[in-house]
């Protein structure tokens, strides 16, 4: 006879938990009825005739038109259990058509304890129509049943609240009501199964995770020669590289069940709660083994401990001790795999990190030029694209660039061919579609005026000649006097192929290029504006790098100063101070300030040099508003163009308004490019 398996043997004696607390809703229902019944019970020795004001009633008395009779007595009414004191009685409101009397009820709610005296000094030698005297007959309602009904409710309503929350407690195991359950969402491969086909651009990530895949469909291959599978693996890397898409790939590879659930979910108003769900993900992962447990953006809960500011009880410290304790406490062989991914490892607590728990990180970069087509190909299947796209083209003209923003690229190409009545997405809207994701849709509508518009050009014209001119700038792509998101104008470069390390050379002419919009400038008017503060920013933040992080200073040496430039985590980064001294300040300012100036007067110096070039570009720019990179070069071999682009078509005029839209006084703030591939431009 075979051996049972013990765990088998274990999850048979395992009762299932109820699915559905029916004594829960028999005891609220039960509730409702007492309710009911006593609610119901209290309705008799109401006011049922017509009430009429006390002023009213006291006409009424004056005019000697309200009874009192053994007929038609005059009472005054108090009920306890609802707590109404009324005169009800009747009147006589004169003769009908036929002669007859026409006589009313009424009820006059009063209050017998401010009013007693009013009341027999109003009826006070009053009589009524056939001359008897008012008299007031005392009317007491007594309804036991309701009193003792009312009475017990609030006790009734606590104990069944009492049971009701004693039971949901012993069916959830913890938490009151179902604030403990675990809120993690089983995803149905059936109905949307992702594979790794579906993950492009992250080869190296798609090997480590494989062996996941591989120990999920056979398990007895890895424990055969003693090895463990890991018990976690944290994927780390920046937004949109597609981390969760990559686990949800895992879980379709493997086809078992892939529980997904967010860092914030197991954060609550109410003290235990995120440690109670902890434990519940944990047991419903182990009933489903072998399974996958997505924690996205684990760092809302795996923050360091004892960084917490305030010096009071942190919930997210307790509900992070209990996912350390269970991760430390299941075994592997169980089948249960636990996946986190966030953006900031640099602020999640060693003890999370260490192996045991996770074992392994899995970094998810950006994708090189070869995975980014792979990435457009993989979203191209989904529309509807022309043979002659040239896909290519896009991903060697996206450095740096995610997987999502790829996806986006896709997307807002589609909606532009659509807009354009064409029947397939070709290569002119996936570049207009990657120029609108990286620097904006153009803004035609803004209006600017002629000064306006020349002195963007000839900012323009000074960035477009410093690229053409220097030797170790990345090649020109377009240069725009139209408004592109932030900015009335921008110069736009792409390199030939991914960097990831720039030499000094390079850096030195970054400088000088982002100076060239200012000095054309001072060249042509003599005076400046303020369209130069995203290029300012932006060549600050290059020296200062290269002085303070990259060692590029030769007075200053290969010393970092300060701490890098990774995110601040305050609770931890609060107390710190600078790691150099005010002398040593006053040296950094003073090289970063040299950076810019030698940059400055090399940019005045080449603009002056080829002061007819930057007119011709600054003047083409005002006749056709965008020029491509070949057009600049034709300018600066030959003077003019040989090819002139299409003139530009008038924008749609906007609706007819009142007064055109005015200016801001403040100017925003532009986008400040970067070193792989960006943009400098005149903000709006």
């Amino acid at each position: 006879m075979l051996d049972e398996d013990p765990n088998a043997q274990r999850n048979n004696r395992r009762a299932p938990e109820p699915q559905f607390n029916w004594k829960g809703v028999v005891l609220l229902g039960a509730s409702a009825l007492i309710i009911a019944w006593a609610f119901f019970l209290n309705q008799g020795g109401g006011m049922s005739d017509p009430p009429i004001d006390y002023m009213k009633f006291k006409e009424l008395v004056v005019q000697n038109k309200v009874l009192s009779s053994t007929k038609n007595p005059l009472y005054l009414v108090e009920n306890p259990s609802k707590r109404e004191q009324y005169i009800q009685g009747s009147y006589d409101n004169g003769a009908k058509a036929d002669g007859k009397p026409d006589i009313r009820e009424f009820t006059t709610p009063v209050n017998i304890a401010y009013q007693k005296e009013e009341i027999a000094e109003l009826l006070k030698d009053k009589k009524d129509p056939d001359g008897n005297a008012l008299t007031l007959t005392p009317r007491y309602f007594s309804d036991p049943t309701g009193m003792i009904f009312m009475t017990l409710l609030p006790i009734l309503i606590l104990v069944g609240l009492f049971l009701l929350i004693r039971q949901q407690m012993k069916m959830a195991g913890r938490g009151a009501m179902s604030f403990g359950k675990s809120r993690a969402k089983m995803l149905n491969q059936d109905r949307n199964k992702i594979t790794f086909k579906d993950v492009a651009g992250c080869d190296e990530a798609k090997e480590e995770v494989w062996e996941l895949v591989e120990f999920l469909k056979d398990p007895k291959k890895f424990q055969r020669l003693g090895g463990k599978i890991p018990k976690g693996i944290l994927m780390v890397g920046s937004p949109g590289t597609g981390k969760t898409l990559l686990a949800k790939a895992i879980a379709g590879e493997a086809d078992v069940p892939f529980f997904s659930i967010s860092g914030s979910d197991f954060v609550e108003m109410f003290v235990g709660v995120g440690a109670s769900r902890v434990r519940d993900m944990f047991e419903q992962g182990k009933k489903n083994a072998p399974c996958l447990i997505f924690i996205d953006e684990i760092d809302a809960v795996g923050r360091h401990r004892g960084h917490g500011m305030g010096g009071g009880h942190d919930e997210r410290e307790q509900t992070l001790n209990a996912m350390l304790v269970e991760m430390d406490g299941f075994d592997t062989q169980e089948g249960v795999i636990i996946i986190a991914a966030t953006n900031r490892p640099d602020v999640l607590d060693p003890a999370l990190l260490r192996p045991g728990r996770f074992d392994r990180q899995v970094t998810v970069s950006l994708p090189d030029v070869k995975g980014r087509e792979e990435i457009l190909r993989v979203h191209a299947k989904r529309v509807k694209m022309s043979e002659a796209a040239d896909l290519n083209k896009i991903a060697r003209g996206t450095p740096g660039f995610s997987g999502a923003e790829l996806a986006n690229i896709i997307n807002e190409a589609a909606l532009l061919a659509a807009r354009r009545n064409l029947k397939a997405i070709g290569t002119p809207e996936l570049e207009e579609a990657r120029d609108k994701v990286r620097w904006g849709r153009e803004r035609r509508s803004l209006a600017l005026s002629e000064k306006e518009k020349e002195n963007t050009a000839y900012h323009e014209a000074g960035h477009a000649i410093l690229i053409e001119v220097l030797e170790h700038t990345d090649p020109l792509h377009k240069v725009t006097i139209i408004p592109r998101g932030p900015s009335l104008g921008s110069t736009m470069w792409l390199p030939e192929e991914d960097k990831f390390t720039h030499r000094k050379s390079e850096l030195l002419d970054d400088l000088v290029v982002a100076m060239g919009g200012r000095v054309a400038e001072e060249i042509q008017f003599g005076d400046v504006t303020n369209g130069a503060m995203g290029d300012i920013r932006q060549a600050t933040n290059i020296a200062r790098s290269m002085v303070c992080a990259w060692g590029m200073s030769d007075k200053l040496g290969m010393v970092e100063y300060g701490e890098g430039e990774s995110a601040v985590f305050l609770a931890r980064d609060l107390g710190r101070s600078r790691n150099y001294s005010g002398a040593t300040a006053q040296k950094i300012d003073e090289e970063v300030k040299l950076f810019i100036d030698e940059a400055y007067n090399k940019a005045r110096a080449l603009l002056l040099q080829h002061k007819d070039k930057l007119d011709a570009i600054a003047h083409a720019l005002l006749e056709y508003e965008t020029l491509d990179g070949s057009h600049i070069r034709e300018i600066m071999e030959t003077g003019r163009i040989q090819n002139p682009p299409q003139s530009p078509k008038p924008p749609t005029p906007p609706p007819v308004q009142n007064a055109p839209a005015e200016r801001p006084v403040n100017s925003q703030e532009d986008d400040d490019g970067g070193l792989p591939g960006g943009v400098i431009g005149v903000p709006a």
